[in-house]
């Protein structure tokens, strides 16, 4: 993975936590996004660790970059609780979820390996109430992005995806649906393969974009 912050003990720190992990590189180090979207395309990381605020390219333009060749690196977007417009913006770019700095290192490992593994961080309770008030801040979509792309759901699909968007876990799910985790598991892969989505960031960005879900998390109505 790549270590992407200017501030270079912030690095080294994370970069640390990373290679002490059994299973887990640091392939390179970016001081600003332009040193990151580069060093992405040279060593075709797994993941990039991605600060937002730096000089020159910031990690909200890095990340849009980094994320729009087909097949490559996910980005996992540190932050603070300031910089929540920016976190909103980053995930529409295209980044996998987002951590915030003061997470412990568990916290960190657990994060990165679960955007490896082709999924995106939404579970926490602090990262609910952050898409919470992205999706009150973030302008409204257009007319004509209503009811497209969720005509294309059967009915489970749809109870499924409003789930992802309210910050559950599969396991959570199956459980509120009285169905096996399993069978959670492929009504997602369903409904993000129907709606040409990468994970659930984006299913839970596209459930607030066509109103399926409230900013307060509930169905409109």
């Amino acid at each position: 993975m790549i270590v992407v912050d200017d501030q270079a003990v912030v690095r080294a720190g994370f970069a640390a936590i990373v290679d002490a992990e059994p299973g887990l590189t640091v392939v390179a180090e970016a001081g600003d996004g332009a040193t990151a979207v580069s060093l992405a395309a040279a060593e075709k990381p797994d993941v990039v660790l991605m600060d937002i605020r730096m000089p020159g390219m910031d990690g909200l333009t890095a990340t849009r970059l980094i994320t729009e060749t087909p097949g490559g690196p996910r980005v996992l977007v540190l932050t603070t609780f300031d910089l929540d417009e920016y976190v909103y913006e980053a995930l529409r770019a295209g980044a996998s979820g987002f951590l915030l700095k003061d997470a412990r290192p568990e916290e960190l490992l657990s994060a990165i390996r679960v955007v490896a593994d082709g999924d995106g961080i939404l579970a926490p309770a602090v990262t609910r109430r952050l898409i919470d008030t992205f999706a009150r801040s973030a302008p409204p979509p257009p007319a004509s992005s209503a009811a497209g792309p969720l005509g294309r759901l059967t009915q489970r699909e749809r109870e499924v995806l409003l789930k992802i968007a309210s910050g559950l876990t599969n396991a959570e799910i199956a459980a509120e649906l009285g169905v096996t985790t399993g069978t959670v598991k492929s009504h997602v892969n369903a409904l993000l393969s129907k709606l040409g989505l990468r994970d659930r960031v984006q299913a839970t960005i596209l459930a607030y974009d066509t109103g399926l879900i409230s900013p307060r998390g509930v169905p409109p109505g």
